[in-house]
């Protein structure tokens, strides 16, 4: 496996290569001849590289074809433009190409940050009207080579998306060259789909199966209004006492800043999306074989029933095939389809809650499930016997299970704890947090020590000496000219900062474009101090500002609705 990232400028290029089987790293600069004799060596191989779906490939493509990789650069960088629109040509070379990058919005220099390494820029501008010197080659090569290990280091870390994408092409028995594609793509040509044009987005079903009475009936009608059917539009109301929104989306519909304990049931409906396409036929039109993803579902249950591990790939094409039907470049684009399964799914789990909100106090409804207060074990029994003849006439299963403490700030976040003491949590704010989103990790572990253990914020932040507990990563994004501290432009766009304590530090902005005000940057301190150097073991400065974490924390825990 080789683990690989181009650098261009107007009159330069290098290219960094780090082999996985023999350990060696393996650099070229301004030498096509060199790459192309590699390639021709290395090209059953698979290569890896962070955004090198979109970008690095199609440079490798372009000097293998004698184009200049600097218009390339530009056709994809400046003009916005796919690089497979450059030429045709680039179909013709053989490349098993891995993107490591999982998340579009997020930058190789952020994923770094949160790891806690060393985010420094070179010094080099990439915009140069020159040859390089001989040191700005030497730099750029070191600059290439950290980003090369760090980029092997977040597939460490996302091991199981390699995994999972690798499962995929064995199990259906793909081509290779398909490790290129998205896990949707690969649903697509897994399901044998070919695009068709439909125009008739709108012209959405109300299930059969569905018995709305009269409480609820006008929610129905909301839809059969085709003054409605617009993505812009949205139906605010409460149902069971609680403010729901029904629009184009899942049904979202929560008590805000809630917290109390009891017996509560979280009711889930299992595979709520796949099940829906299948009993309903609501699978993309383009899918020419729909029972092959009926099969792939079958298979998928039998699977798990025996807890095999090969259970995963199935799974993985039953969960995107949904996304992928909204998506216009997909091969399973069929928007009309998307949106019977998403109303389906809105107006059934509506039907249940009609049925049982007499019997209990409804905490939150989303996309695919419910929690509920009750009194007893009995009134439990009683809502199982109302929603199995839900589950009969609707052809879909719920799963059950119990808590018995709430934290709610929201429908989208919320930390449930049950009665052994363990916990499920959504949301930024208290969701568990890896390596790779290692973003105020003393703030998230203050707010879960309070629910969880009954541990003040202050004890939690106090008692922390790890100053990578304490970080906050942010970057200017391409819609920003420039980051700035205070009033000074910096060269470097990604920057992890820490709440200060001295009047001498200032605050961090983002500008836009010459002649706008410069705008802070989100969640960050008035006074803060920059550290891109690695801080893995790093120990507190004396001005680390402790009571700026403290409150963070506090205001987190007032939108909970607590007081600390």
């Amino acid at each position: 496996m080789l683990f690989y990232d181009f650098e261009v400028f107007k009159y330069d290029w290098l290219l960094v290569i780090m082999d996985t089987d023999t350990h060696k790293t393996n650099v070229i600069i301004n030498n096509p001849e060199e790459l192309k004799i590699f390639y021709e060596a290395h090209k059953s191989d698979i290569w890896c590289g962070y955004n090198s779906r979109g970008y690095d490939q199609y440079i490798l493509k372009g000097i293998l074809c004698d184009f200049d990789p600097k218009e390339i650069n530009d056709w994809i960088i400046v003009k916005h433009k796919m690089g497979w629109q450059y030429s045709s040509l680039f179909n013709r070379i053989q490349l098993f190409n891995y993107d490591v990058m999982t998340n579009r919005t997020q930058s190789l220099k952020q994923l770094e940050g949160f790891l806690g390494n060393n985010i420094k820029e070179t010094s080099v501008p990439f915009n140069i009207d020159r040859k390089l010197t001989r040191a700005e080659i030497q730099e750029t090569v070191k600059y290439c080579k950290s980003d090369v290990e760090n980029t092997m280091s977040v597939f460490i870390q996302r091991k199981e998306e390699f995994s999972s994408h690798m499962s995929l092409i064995k199990t259906f028995k793909l081509p290779l060259k398909y490790i290129n594609k998205t896990k949707p793509q690969l649903s697509a040509i897994i399901l044998g789909a070919n695009r068709r044009e439909h125009n008739d987005e709108f012209e959405i079903t109300i299930p059969d199966t569905l018995k709305i009475g009269p409480k609820y009936q006008y929610i129905v009608d909301w839809y059969r209004n085709p003054l409605n059917r617009d993505y812009t539009k949205k139906l605010n109301t409460k149902v069971a006492g609680v403010p729901h929104i029904f629009a184009w989306g899942g049904l979202h519909g929560a008590i805000e800043k809630y917290s109390d304990e009891g017996l509560y049931i979280n009711c889930d409906v299992a595979s709520l999306y796949p099940s829906i396409m299948i009993e309903y036929g609501y699978l993309s039109r383009n899918v020419s074989e729909p029972k092959k993803y009926a099969e792939i579902r079958a298979t998928r249950l039998k699977l798990k029933k025996e807890k095999n591990p090969m259970q995963a790939p199935y799974k993985i094409v039953l969960n995107s095939t949904y996304g992928a039907m909204k998506d216009k470049y997909n091969q399973l684009y069929d928007p009309l389809m998307a949106n019977n399964v998403c109303i389906t799914g809105q107006l059934l789990l509506l039907d249940l809650i009609e049925k049982l909100e007499p019997y209990c106090k409804v905490i939150q409804s989303n996309t695919d499930g419910l929690f509920l207060k009750i009194d007893n074990k009995n009134t439990f029994e009683k809502i199982k016997s109302i929603a199995h003849e839900w589950e009969v006439r609707t052809r879909l299963t719920l799963e059950w299970d119990t808590f018995k403490k709430i934290f709610q700030k929201d429908v989208n976040n919320y930390i449930v704890i049950h009665e052994d003491g363990s916990y499920k949590s959504k949301g930024a704010y208290v969701k568990k947090l890896g390596t790779l989103d290692y973003d105020l990790p003393i703030v998230n572990k203050a707010l879960i020590n309070y629910f969880i253990k009954d541990i003040s914020v202050q004890k939690t932040i106090n008692s922390c000496n790890n100053l990578l507990e304490f970080q906050k990563v942010v970057k200017a994004s391409s819609k920003y000219k420039t980051a700035m501290y205070g009033d000074e432009i910096l060269n470097e766009r990604c920057l992890r900062v820490f709440a200060s304590r001295s009047r001498h530090d200032k605050g961090v902005f983002k500008l836009k474009a010459d002649g706008k005000n410069p705008e802070k940057f989100a969640n960050t301190p008035e006074r803060c101090f920059i550290t891109n150097d690695d801080v893995k073991g790093t120990n507190i400065p004396r001005k680390l500002d402790y009571k700026w974490y403290i409150e963070a924390a506090r205001k987190r825990l007032s939108d909970f609705g607590v007081n600390n």
